[in-house]
């Protein structure tokens, strides 16, 4: 095995409550049991990661549809056993273009709404599986999305931590008559947990992709549907919004921690917030605190405040703003950042750097037998996203536009065609220019400190991938505020330290919280080692 990576001096490494689950083969991590098995069906059955990626996202949407589904985006990184390199898929939809802030300041809107059609940007999802079939995969489209049409079909009995979370969405399943019929039984009450659900309309929905592809979705009848729905609900999407819609590759980016190189999606993705953290934590020793101490969780917790500062400034789509990643990444600007973090004391306020001129999803991890292997996540944004159900089709729409800004001088402004703000990351890490991890913590503005307790667990303080998922986490609960609280799982006498130092400790949220992660770590001896997050209703399965 290859861990401790690094010696631990003081403190005990985190008592898993499960093993690892190990394979020299294929391996699969998701958050739900029958999406982890519908992967690893289609990489027995001669699939490659990025076929078991799609099919085990698909049959997510099916049995966690509050967190995930075509009617929401995307985004991966891939890794290429035979080339070493890692590719980003952005597969993340914009705003409609005939929707406009002048739009909701007519409205007296100053924020874009969570609910109804006015948050609903271009669903991204289909695209983006079919753009990694078509570059990665060798299977199709019918192949792939068999397992999820036979759950919708058949039904399946709801997960325990799912039918809890489902329950949370009833009122605003409730608010609009097509999500009540289509996700309430009776139209009243979320499935319990054990009770079989079938989805017919989103069964019929992907038949349709399976036997047309992506145009089935961005041209055909679910267009049609979804622009329907928008028109009778007071929405801007228009058949050509759907119609022009594209995924797009881009290059990872990426920075050097304790001599692995981490891999995000860049901007308009907030990946870029984990590893601003990670510079900053670069220049401390945390191998020599104990894991879980107050002394190491006050230097995680001020450098994410740190990153999440320059995050909520400087994040937003490229394509519409100026995004200064490399000289947020670059070594000059972390040492100016690091000055301001104090070891002995949380800071009362922090401002973003200055730069020269010019919350539910799913997250799934796959390793196949030739060592390739798909970070992916695949979210709504919020729970059943904008509680809009497009007619019969069984298709929640995301609210993804609730990320934008409506202050015209902010980079992250709502502007037709623009891509929001994006709080959903996978994520990867090379050794010596080979895979060493594939992993993700879902849960919005979660995801990025997910990310650095992950590795900070992994590889400053040498816990293994189930080990790093079941260690207690912290969770700064609104990240863009000068002061920000923060949730521990940590004990009341880690909450007093932590308190003394200046941090303003809050009890756990309600429904959970913390985030939802998967780990495939690839050891030197090619060993998958796959672990799955308690706090979710998924495993990690192998052959």
């Amino acid at each position: 095995m290859s861990f401790p990576q690094t010696p631990v001096v003081t403190g005990e490494r985190y008592p898993s409550r499960r093993s690892v689950v190990m394979s020299t083969r294929g391996i699969v991590a998701a958050s739900q049991p029958l999406a982890a098995q519908a992967g690893l069906r289609i990489l027995m059955a001669g699939g490659n990661a990025a076929d078991a990626a799609i099919a085990t996202a698909a049959v997510l949407n099916v049995v966690e549809p509050m967190s995930t589904g075509i009617g929401g985006d995307a985004f991966a990184l891939i890794y290429d056993a035979a080339t070493g390199r890692v590719r980003a898929l952005n597969g993340s939809g914009g705003a409609p273009m005939a929707l406009t802030p002048a739009i909701f300041a007519e409205r007296g809107l100053t924020a874009v709404p969570s609910l109804g059609m006015l948050p609903v940007t271009v669903p991204g999802t289909i695209d983006a599986w079919a753009t990694l079939l078509a570059q990665h995969g060798t299977m199709t489209l019918a192949q792939v999305l068999a397992p999820a049409i036979e759950y919708a079909e058949r039904g399946f009995p709801v997960s325990e931590i799912i039918a809890r979370g489902w329950a949370a969405s009833t009122t605003k399943l409730q608010g609009h008559p097509d999500a009540a019929r289509t996700y309430l039984i009776g139209g009243q009450r979320a499935p319990r947990a054990g009770e079989i659900f079938k989805s017919p309309g989103l069964a019929d929905s992907l038949r349709q992709i399976a036997e047309g592809g992506r145009d089935a979705f961005y041209r055909g009848p679910i267009a049609e549907a979804i622009v329907a729905t928008s028109e009778r609900y007071g929405g801007f999407l228009t058949m050509q919004d759907l119609a022009a819609h594209t995924s797009t590759w881009e290059e990872p980016i990426h920075t050097n921690y304790r001599s692995h190189t981490i891999y995000e999606c860049p901007p308009n993705g907030h990946g870029l917030t984990a590893l601003l953290a990670l510079n900053l934590l670069e220049g401390f020793d945390l191998a020599h605190l104990t894991p879980g101490s107050p002394e190491a969780l006050h230097l995680t917790i001020e450098a994410m405040r740190l990153a999440f500062a320059d995050a909520a400034t400087y994040i937003a789509d490229p394509l519409h703003a100026q995004v200064p990643t490399d000289y947020l990444l670059s070594e000059a600007y972390t040492s100016g950042r690091r000055r301001l973090l104090d070891p002995n004391r949380a800071a009362a306020t922090i401002p973003a750097g200055e730069v020269p001129g010019g919350h539910d999803t799913v997250y799934l991890s796959v390793v196949d037998e030739t060592g390739n292997a798909v970070s992916f996540i695949n979210s709504l944004y919020m729970g059943f996203g904008s509680g809009v159900v497009a007619g019969d089709t069984g298709i929640a729409l995301q609210n993804r536009g609730a990320c934008f800004v409506l202050d015209p001088q902010h980079r992250n402004c709502l502007a037709p065609g623009k891509r929001p703000y994006h709080t959903i990351i996978p994520c990867m890490a090379l050794r010596d220019g080979k895979l060493w991890a594939s992993f993700g913590v879902m849960g919005g503005f979660m995801q990025p400190q997910g990310h650095v307790q992950m590795l900070v667990n992994m590889l400053d303080f040498g816990m293994n991938p189930q080990e790093a998922l079941d260690a207690p986490r912290f969770e700064l609960l609104e990240p863009y505020l000068h002061q920000a609280d923060v949730a521990i799982e940590h004990g009341a006498d880690v909450e007093a330290a932590l308190v003394r130092y200046g941090h303003l400790v809050v009890p756990k949220p309600r429904n959970g919280g913390f985030g939802g992660g998967q780990i495939i770590v690839v050891d030197a001896q090619g060993v998958r080692q796959a672990g799955s997050d308690p706090r979710k209703d998924g495993c990690a399965v192998a052959y």
